[in-house]
């Protein structure tokens, strides 16, 4: 009957389609994100979805979810600005939620005098306004003007505004920028960078702003003074200040495509350009220069590989010096995961075998001494350091897949540290374990996945199971404690995988560029791989097995539900990019050729074409059943790859279900209700096709 009912609402857009003059793509309509017919065919679509997956299990889960989302005794992670730790807060009374701040000293005990800074649902309420927190950047080191970010709804555009943190009020006649995908930073109190949208001609081709200004405080935007202008076809352009005392220095961005780009130093109004390679990233730590490597890079007579951090001296650099060191080489299974820096070190995030390590790097006169940081090794170690310009102190977050995060407060030099706050323990994990195993993918590549399931469960081939994977961009997906999974998916006798696919960046640059644009299908034959390896060893058997990924893994998983939809039973796709005929005309889709091409080149297009998922599903082909969600408010990743999609397969006569939040951007939820409902709907779903 729900097949059936959702076959009439795809009927009903079709229809509307035609009246309005047919294109070339039949759905194309629905790429009209706010138009009347796109909602309307979005109600539709969310009401079929939410009677067959709504009712009482499904009341009780997302009421659950919701508990563990507001709970007062998660960790309050939180970032120091002059004397005060800066953290914002959502809860059931603070649905939007508050900034706030306290003192270390009141942040170490158990329950802290938090002083509320801004009351986001207060301000929402006196606006009028849709307002979601998007961030802020205060003026360093301790100033006290701040600039807020708002976004409505949730989408990556933003308004701004200046704030007086002594007043705890928003500055009268302050700095302030109407809604727009802006960068801005505090070159001094009465001086910023800005790069937003000054009209006709300044945004790129992605959406973001292409020119970089100096805007001086009380003189008109129109009248701000131009540092540097980006090619249209660039990605974005952008500029900041180092305020290290004693190391002051203005930097200015070129970012070509997502993984390339162009550094400047701007002195006395001059910009001279940083010689590194074009996809290296490079940053002054004091009186260092850093340089991250994504390509092996000949200079002075000796190479480094890809992956590499390497270090030089800053004055020298400008002199014409190259004589760098490494401090970090990558190995068959290492990578650099990340980098803090504090007043006198370095703290590096090191990944091996997709588990993390520390190092601790701090220079003695004009050399760097090396120590391993005694940390837990299990899963995953973050690093933040508590202030990069006065303290030598940091935080350090210890997780895994079921043992409840864990914040302590470290010190650079000492191994010992002090346990803050730790996360409670929203499910009984003993009767869990985790293993962790590799898949032989198509070419040969050894491809590492983690399991979390029951120990007593058996091998029988019939545990419901849910694959979940990114694979782009070099991120990479880490073991985490997650109440909900526990609660909402483990706890119902499911299974939990997590892949490392190619496209990420678990074993660094080489393991993301080895599925970049032509070879993108390497990802896909990875993610098939590890399926393919959970149904040999009798986790889980195609009728019991799902899979789920959002964003880029909405494009992943979709690929795999029309590459191998004998696999699976159930698939869930988040804020997917789905037709990767049109993803780089879409929003900031055009950011995105760096990753996966340029369909509009016909020899780019022959092996686009052959994945994106849009394309290649047929009307007499069997598909597992699928779960779309969006955000009408993303502004990211458009929405119509979502509605399309679903409405195609419903045209074919497959059976889809469609939810889309009307708020939330590319998170998909703008408030912990949203968010408790929305995935509420996905585990009911996913456990009503798998059991």
């Amino acid at each position: 009957m729900v097949a059936k009912v959702a076959l009439g609402l795809a009927a009903l857009g079709a229809a509307s389609a035609q009246a309005q003059g047919a294109a070339p793509d039949p759905h194309g309509w629905l790429e009209d994100v706010g138009g009347d017919r796109p909602l309307s065919w979005v109600r539709a679509h969310n009401d079929v979805t939410e009677r067959e997956l709504g009712g009482a299990a499904h009341e009780a889960l997302r009421a659950r979810l919701q508990t563990i989302l507001d709970a007062k005794d998660r960790i309050p992670y939180a970032g120091k600005h002059g004397d005060y730790l800066y953290n914002f807060w959502r809860d059931a009374h603070h649905v939007r939620g508050i900034w706030r701040r306290t003192t270390l000293a009141e942040y170490r005990k158990e329950a802290p005098a938090w002083e509320t800074v801004i009351d986001l649902d207060q301000l929402a309420r006196d606006e009028h306004e849709n307002w979601v927190w998007a961030g802020v950047s205060c003026l360093e080191p301790r100033g006290t003007r701040c600039l807020v970010s708002l976004s409505r709804g949730g989408g990556d555009a933003r308004v701004v505004r200046e704030f007086d943190l002594e007043e705890r009020a928003f500055v009268a006649g302050g700095f302030a920028l109407p809604e727009a995908k802006s960068s801005i930073g505090w070159i001094d109190r009465d001086t910023l960078f800005v790069a937003t949208d000054f009209g006709a001609g300044s945004m790129t081709s992605s959406g973001y702003p292409r020119i970089v200004k100096e805007w001086k405080r009380g003189e008109p935007l129109a009248n701000a003074r131009t540092v540097f202008e980006a090619q249209a076809t660039d990605l974005s352009a952008s500029a900041w200040k180092d305020a290290t005392p004693g190391f002051e220095r203005e930097f200015v961005s070129r970012q070509i495509d997502f993984y390339t780009g162009e550094l400047f130093l701007r002195d006395g109004g001059k910009l001279a350009k940083i010689d590194k390679p074009l996809d290296a990233n490079a940053y002054a730590v004091r009186d260092q220069l850093l340089v991250e490597l994504r390509s092996d890079w000949a200079v002075d007579g000796r190479s480094w590989p890809q992956g590499s951090l390497l270090a030089i001296d800053f004055a020298g650099f400008l002199r014409g010096e190259r004589n760098f060191e490494s401090l970090f080489t990558p190995g068959p299974t290492t990578s650099l995961d990340g980098v803090t820096v504090t007043r006198n070190a370095l703290l590096l995030t090191v990944l091996d075998k997709v588990k993390n390590r520390v190092v601790e790097l701090r220079r003695d006169g004009k050399a760097w001494q090396r120590r391993e940081v005694a940390a837990p090794s299990i899963g995953t170690l973050a690093v933040s350091a508590l202030d990069d310009i006065e303290s030598d102190q940091y935080f350090l977050t210890v997780t895994d897949f079921l043992h409840p995060s864990t914040l302590y407060l470290g010190q650079v030099g000492v191994d010992a540290r002090e346990r803050l706050k730790a996360m409670p323990a929203y499910f009984d994990a003993s009767p869990y374990k985790v293993e962790q195993f590799e898949a032989r993918s198509k070419d040969g590549t050894m491809v590492p996945y983690f399991v979390v399931m029951a120990r007593k469960a058996r091998l029988d081939g019939k545990n419901p199971t849910v694959l979940y994977a990114y694979g782009g961009f070099e991120v990479s997906l880490k073991p985490s404690y997650s109440g909900m999974i526990g609660n909402a998916w483990l706890d119902q006798g499911g299974v939990y995988v997590l892949a490392n696919i190619r496209g990420g960046g678990e074993f660094g640059p080489r393991w993301h560029q080895a599925a970049l644009k032509g070879n993108r299908q390497k990802a896909y034959d990875d993610f098939i791989a590890v399926a393919q390896d959970l149904i040999k060893r009798k986790v889980t058997s195609p009728r019991h097995l799902g899979i789920m990924g959002g964003s880029n893994g909405g494009l992943l998983v979709g690929a795999a539900l029309t590459q191998r939809p004998d696999l699976f039973n159930a698939v869930v796709c988040q804020v997917p990019l789905l037709d990767m005929r049109r993803y780089h005309q879409l929003l900031a889709g055009a950011s995105w050729m760096g990753e996966y091409g340029d369909p509009d080149d016909p020899k780019q297009w022959e092996f686009i074409g052959k994945y994106s998922p849009y394309h290649n599903v047929f009307k007499d082909k069997h598909y597992p059943r699928v779960l779309f969600t969006t955000s009408t408010r993303d502004d990211r990743v458009h929405p119509g790859h979502a509605r399309k999609m679903a409405a195609l397969m419903q045209d074919q006569g497959h059976d889809v279900l469609y939810w889309e939040n009307t708020e939330g951007g590319h998170a998909g939820a703008a408030n912990n209700a949203q968010t408790a409902r929305m995935w509420a709907l996905t585990y009911t779903f996913l456990l009503k096709q798998l059991k």
